[in-house]
C-alpha cells in the first residue's frame, strides 16, 4: 500500500495542479526561475481532493500537535484550508497577512484567537519558507504560542529548512518534492530524461538558468 505522500503526490498530479515547463520556466515571487511549479489551491476546487487534504491535515495537526488550542492560516493560499482545519476540529480560526492592512484596523492577523492560545498554523505550500515565518513570527508577536506548522506541500529546499530550524518551528507536510517526482515518474508524467533537470534546479534554484 502506498504512504500518504505518494498517494497524495498521485491526487496533485491527477488534477494537473503540477507543471512542468521547462523551456517556459516560472518566475517565483522570489525572483527564482523554476521549470516546476505546484498549484496547490487547485485542490479546493475538488471535493475529493478538498476532503483528502482537510482530513489529513487534521490528522497531522492531531498526532504531531495535539495540544493546539487554535488554528491560524497563511494568507492567502492557506486561508481557506486552515478554515476547513479548524471547522473539523471544532477550534478558533484567524488568517495571517503578510504584512498589517495601511487602512481601517491595520490588522494582520484577522479574526479573534483566545489569549495565550496554542496555535497551529495551517499553510498550502512551502517553498523558501519566508513568508511562512512571517506568519509565524507575527503570532508570536501578539502573544500566542506557536505549537508548530502544518503544510500541503514542501519543495524541500534547503533554505527553507534551516530557517524552519534556526525559527523553532516543527513542519509537517503531507507530501514533497520527491515523492511528487517518483509519482510523476511512475505514471507516465514526466519522462526520465527530465528528471537530471529537475533535480539540478533544486540543488540551486536561486542560480537556475539565471541568465535565460
Amino acid at each position: 500500500m502506498e504512504d500518504l505522500k505518494k498517494v497524495f503526490a498521485g491526487k496533485l498530479l491527477g488534477i494537473k495542479a503540477i507543471k512542468l515547463q521547462p523551456n517556459d520556466p516560472f518566475t517565483w515571487a522570489s525572483g527564482w526561475k523554476s521549470p516546476f511549479y505546484c498549484d496547490n489551491r487547485k485542490t479546493l476546487s475538488f471535493h475529493d481532493v478538498r476532503s483528502f487534504v482537510k482530513l489529513e491535515l487534521v490528522h497531522a495537526v492531531l498526532k504531531n500537535f495535539p495540544e493546539a488550542t487554535a488554528v491560524a492560516g497563511v494568507a492567502t493560499g492557506a486561508i481557506a484550508q486552515g478554515m476547513l482545519v479548524a471547522d473539523e476540529l471544532a477550534l478558533p480560526y484567524a488568517y495571517v497577512r503578510p504584512k498589517p492592512k495601511d487602512h481601517g484596523m491595520k490588522n494582520q492577523i484577522e479574526g479573534e484567537l483566545p489569549q495565550g492560545a496554542k496555535v497551529v498554523v495551517v499553510e498550502d505550500l512551502i517553498s523558501t519558507g519566508g513568508s511562512s515565518l512571517k506568519a509565524v513570527a507575527a503570532l508570536r508577536e501578539a502573544g500566542f504560542e506557536v505549537v508548530g506548522m502544518v503544510a500541503s506541500y514542501t519543495y524541500g529546499f534547503p533554505v527553507a529548512e534551516e530557517a524552519f530550524r534556526e525559527a523553532g518551528v516543527k513542519l509537517v507536510t503531507l507530501t514533497d518534492y520527491e515523492h511528487v517526482v517518483e509519482k510523476a515518474l511512475e505514471t507516465g508524467y514526466i519522462k526520465e530524461t527530465d528528471v537530471p533537470m529537475l533535480h539540478e534546479w533544486r540543488k540551486d534554484p536561486a542560480n537556475w538558468k539565471k541568465d535565460m
